[in-house]
């Protein structure tokens, strides 16, 4: 069974893994850095609110949500090309496994020939 995983293994394309890891990486780094921030500018934006100060005008208001808006927007963004990403690279590992799968099938057949001519090749030679 653990031969199956191995041949499985050998069969992804690990270089193109390889040299999109970097990209995913730094992308999932971005995304989770911006969550964060946005995360943060909003508490900071309560505890403004929460002060006594008095309130920014409607205005200001209305620009920091849009300037969020596209913020969250960038985000969105950014999180679909990383789940293309993600997504293209498991096809790859589904089309290895498939390849694998098929490969094991044929194996398998040939193996069951190859005893089937050994039995009867045995039993010629052994006869009287």
């Amino acid at each position: 069974m653990a031969v199956g995983w191995v041949t499985a293994l050998k069969l992804v394309p690990w270089g193109d893994v390889l040299e999109a890891t970097p990209q995913i990486l730094q992308a999932a780094k971005k995304l989770l850095g911006t969550t964060r921030q946005g995360t943060a500018d909003a508490a900071a934006g309560k505890l403004a609110d929460t002060d006594g100060a008095a309130a920014p005008p409607v205005t200001l208001q209305l620009q920091q949500l849009r300037e969020r808006v596209a913020r969250l927007e960038l985000e969105q963004q950014e999180s679909a090309l990383l789940i293309q990403s993600l997504a293209e690279q498991h096809a790859q590992v589904v089309q290895a496994v498939e390849a694998l799968r098929l490969r094991n099938r044929r194996l398998t057949a040939a193996v069951a020939i190859l005893g089937t001519l050994c039995v009867g090749l045995l039993a010629w030679a052994l006869r009287p």
